[in-house]
């Protein structure tokens, strides 16, 4: 008999049950149907995707990328985590936090990339939590974050394992509301960019595009889009260029057609202030609002930059911002504890360093970020001389994916729009950091009583 769904029934699922929920057959189905009207598009090496079975070719790019046990969550986690996303998004919205985050933030990202329309609010808002002893800690925010798409796909690919579990098995509905949320989604921020017509045109826009690892995910969106009538193109940043008020793909000289006009660009560069000369159409079409670019430089400011965290752990700075006490309490349960190393407080945090995590300000992807007890004096030296923040330590759960060998930890990530939670994912992981090379790792189904697997 399946546990009563709460916190400590969780935790011994997440240790005791072994099985494995993803139908591989059915996620190469899924995959293969996905991805099937899609040839011509190369990887890395330059093979193309078209002359293989397109499931083949996604499990040897990314062989760690499903996971293939769920990850259980209590219900009353899964409600104190749209909880603490709408609470952000509250504080967020706040004069007064606006203008001081703003002020810290270079001038590009005070504009609205919207003219005299509100702008982009930013797709894809990611909040990464650790269930720390069960209580849900918001350790960033990220705003390009991937993997909605394969999660979505990862979704379709699961089985009951016993019928015990056969409610918590993700739905068709329930994924297919997600996807529609996803377009509905652009079609707003398209809106709010000021577009006065039906959105035609998408470009998913990162740096060397087919050499990113989730490359296969631009693909999925690049399907989703055309499904729904938006016609999509993948993009380096560089191939676009900004003439006659619009922005655009040129035609290829090797692929012919023409050129292709771009009315919005999902952006998942990691260039968050659009500062290299490389981004400049992409830049120059924020500026000119010419193309709606979201997310973008403001929603990087106001929610993803590091040093907001210092803030929404902070209950007397979110009390000088209007934050209400109840709001101000909650935040302050389940945001780690973090602040900016200076040299007011660098000798302290050295001396307390088994406590803390080190990130970079602006930094992503874990790239440069340390756990505290694992600090050399070299790598100290080298926060102390950067632009660093330190987050009080929060544990990631574990998850035991076969007796007799050694725990895995998750995350938990929730992907959200205007302080609404679109969908929970884990993230399953070995080392200090989610990193996608774990054999049994990668992005796992969450499963909850109230859910039907989603989380959202």
């Amino acid at each position: 008999m399946l546990p009563a769904c709460s916190a400590p029934a969780t935790e011994a699922l997440n240790r005791e049950c072994f099985c494995e929920s993803l139908d591989a057959d059915a996620l190469a189905r899924e995959i293969d149907r996905e991805l099937g009207e899609l040839g011509g598009q190369r990887d890395r090496s330059g093979a193309d995707p078209g002359q293989e079975r397109r499931a083949d070719w996604v499990r040897t790019r990314c062989p760690h990328v499903f996971a293939p046990q769920p990850v259980f969550v209590a219900p009353t986690q899964l409600a104190r985590i749209r909880e603490i996303v709408a609470a952000v998004e509250a504080v967020v919205a706040l004069p007064g936090y606006r203008d001081a985050a703003l002020r810290e933030s270079p001038d590009l990202a005070r504009q609205t990339g919207g003219g005299d329309h509100p702008g982009p609010q930013g797709v894809f808002l990611g909040f990464d939590f650790h269930l720390d002893d069960g209580v849900p800690q918001l350790i960033e925010i990220n705003t390009n974050a991937g993997g909605a798409m394969l999660n979505a796909v990862l979704a379709r690919a699961q089985r009951a394992c016993c019928p015990a579990m056969a409610g918590l098995v993700p739905t068709a509905a329930s994924v297919d509301a997600f996807e529609r949320a996803i377009v509905a989604m652009f079609h707003d921020e398209w809106r709010l960019a000021g577009g006065n017509r039906p959105l035609r045109s998408v470009a998913i826009v990162d740096e060397d595009p087919q050499a990113q690892y989730l490359y296969p995910e631009f693909l999925l969106f690049q399907r989703l889009f055309e499904r729904h009538g938006i016609r999509a193109r993948i993009a380096d940043p560089a191939a676009l260029a900004v003439r006659d008020g619009r922005l655009w793909i040129p035609a290829q000289g090797e692929d012919g057609g023409a050129d292709f006009p771009v009315d919005l660009v999902y952006n998942r560069l990691t260039d968050f202030y659009l500062d290299d000369p490389r981004n400049a159409a992409v830049r120059t079409a924020f500026e000119t609002a010419c193309a709606a670019v979201t997310p973008n430089p403001r929603n990087y400011a106001l929610h993803a930059d590091k040093r907001r965290l210092v803030w929404l752990s902070d209950p007397l700075r979110l009390g000088e911002f209007g934050v209400p006490p109840a709001l101000c309490r909650l935040l302050a349960a389940h945001v780690p504890r973090t602040e900016p190393v200076g040299a007011d407080n660098a000798e302290r945090l050295w001396t307390e360093r088994r406590h803390w995590f080190f990130k970079p300000a602006t930094g992503y992807g874990a790239r440069a970020a340390y756990r505290g007890d694992k600090l050399t004096r070299r790598v100290w030296e080298e926060i102390r001389a950067g632009r660093y923040i330190a987050q009080r330590f929060a544990a990631p759960a574990e998850r035991v994916v076969a007796e007799g060998e050694a725990a895995l930890k998750f995350d938990l990530r929730a992907y959200a729009y205007h302080g609404t939670v679109q969908w929970v994912a884990a993230r399953v992981y070995q080392g200090q950091t989610t990193n996608f090379r774990t054999p049994g790792g990668g992005f796992a189904a969450v499963y909850s009583t109230t859910t039907g697997g989603t989380g959202a």
